[in-house]
């Protein structure tokens, strides 16, 4: 290491580099280096065994703290105050190759930095542990973990709570694995009852200390191409329906939210004029969730509708009953699967069913009829999961809306006769949901 009276703090070693990372004042031999404005800062450097020492991070008129090696990564990360930084100190990292740094230093972004001071970074067990004194906490500066995530961004900041922190300050946390299960580490605190102002406390847990929990992770995309819904309304719900959380989706699409743990959840994604989505997780499901973000559909209201007869209508093929029949027939389920798919993609849905014949026939069979047709649909939704609230009325018209020249005592071929034979699923409530 330099030969040198003035600061050296913090160090850090790696096995996998065979160096120590430390922080050290600026300096020119036994002086001190100055910046043009008569600034002394601190740098990083790097001190091998035998003797060999070199610069890492050194800039007379910004200092570096608190370095740590991600030997995994191979990334150097340290807490500098940069004029890019979004307030005080911030977090940064640097990408490294056998030691020699490779890129600018890299702000960490504002999940994980504050207006206030972010210090102290270590990466254990796929988590982010640092000390902030801006994040809701105990008091002075707290020790928070983030968790990193599978596309390598960083979960919201938790508090480790009351034991690790209290209302002084805490930071310089690190943990590592100790005997049998446990977990030991080290932090500093000024808290009372120490043997001087900063002190160092050890500690053993049997789990990763911070609280459990859970991460809601994607994007909202309208298919068949699956582009970017912004402002999707994002909520998280506990076993009982109230909401724990929520938000909206980002220009591209993305939403992300984290909760404490529950075992039972239900996440809800709505947008006027779409589909909701609505899923409930139970804890096998939710440890699958939170391996990798999960993309949501959710169709365009205008992708179902049409229209017809001068009204907006669910868009579905048509479909006929057996001459002098009623009764709902195989051929005609899959139509009828269609609307029961709609009402479940959009449950604010209120339909009217009305269902015509053509004018073979007398028109008070033909009215009767097609009212029992136009019931027996009503019976098959509500048998298949659409609710009662969902049908506004089920109206059989017979003959009343003919819409050819087709009517009584007019010679029409079969098919023009057949374009009358008709059922339609009138939206009654569109422009309310399609806003």
């Amino acid at each position: 290491m330099p030969d040198s009276p003035f600061h050296k703090s913090t160090p850090f070693y790696s096995s996998t580099t065979g160096g120590t990372y430390y922080v050290l004042s600026n300096a020119k031999g036994k002086n001190l280096a100055f910046d043009e404005k008569g600034k002394n800062a601190l740098a990083i450097g790097m001190a091998y065994e035998g003797g060999l020492f070199r610069f890492l991070l050194k800039d007379l008129s910004t200092s570096f703290y608190y370095p740590f090696y991600d030997e995994e990564n191979e990334r150097l990360y340290f807490a500098a105050n940069f004029d890019d930084s979004y307030g005080g100190t911030d977090l940064y990292y640097v990408v490294t190759n056998n030691g020699q740094v490779m890129s600018e230093p890299i702000n960490m972004g504002p999940r994980i930095n504050t207006p206030g001071n972010e210090i102290a970074p270590y990466i254990y067990d796929n988590s982010l542990f640092f000390s902030s004194d801006v994040f809701y906490g105990v008091g002075g500066m707290d020790v928070y973990r983030s968790n990193i995530q599978p596309d390598n961004t960083f979960s919201i900041p938790v508090n480790l709570g009351e034991g690790i922190n209290s209302k002084y300050d805490e930071f310089g946390f690190i943990i590592r694995p100790g005997e049998g299960h446990e977990l030991m580490g080290y932090f500093s605190s000024n808290r009372p009852g120490g043997k001087g102002n900063d002190d160092i406390y050890g500690f053993k847990v049997a789990a990763k200390p911070g609280p459990r929990t859970l991460i809601f992770k994607g994007k909202v995309v309208k298919p068949p191409y699956d582009e970017a819904i912004a402002d999707a309304e994002v909520r998280v719900l506990d076993n009982s329906g109230s909401v724990l959380v929520e938000m909206v989706t980002k220009g591209d699409g993305s939403y992300q939210v984290e909760i404490p743990y529950t075992d039972i959840v239900s996440m809800e994604i709505i947008k006027d004029g779409y589909s909701t989505f609505r899923e409930t997780y139970n804890p096998k499901e939710l440890e699958e969730l939170q391996k990798a973000p999960l993309q949501v559909q959710l169709a365009s209201l205008s992708d179902i509708v049409k229209e017809k007869e001068g009204k907006k209508v669910l868009n579905v093929n048509n479909f006929f009953f057996e001459t002098g029949k009623s009764n709902v027939n195989i051929a005609m389920t899959s139509e009828l699967d269609k609307v029961v798919d709609a009402i479940k993609k959009f449950p604010k849905l209120r339909i009217s069913i009305e269902t015509h014949t053509d004018s073979k026939g007398g028109s008070s069979s033909n009215k009767r009829i097609s009212e029992k047709r136009s019931e027996a649909i009503k019976a098959y939704l509500l048998a298949n999961g659409v609710s009662s609230e969902n049908i506004t009325k089920a109206v059989g018209y017979g003959e009343e809306k003919i819409i050819n020249n087709c009517t009584n005592g007019v010679y029409c071929l079969d098919f023009l006769h057949k374009q009358n034979l008709r059922t339609l699923f009138v939206i009654d409530n569109y422009e309310d949901i399609s806003q």
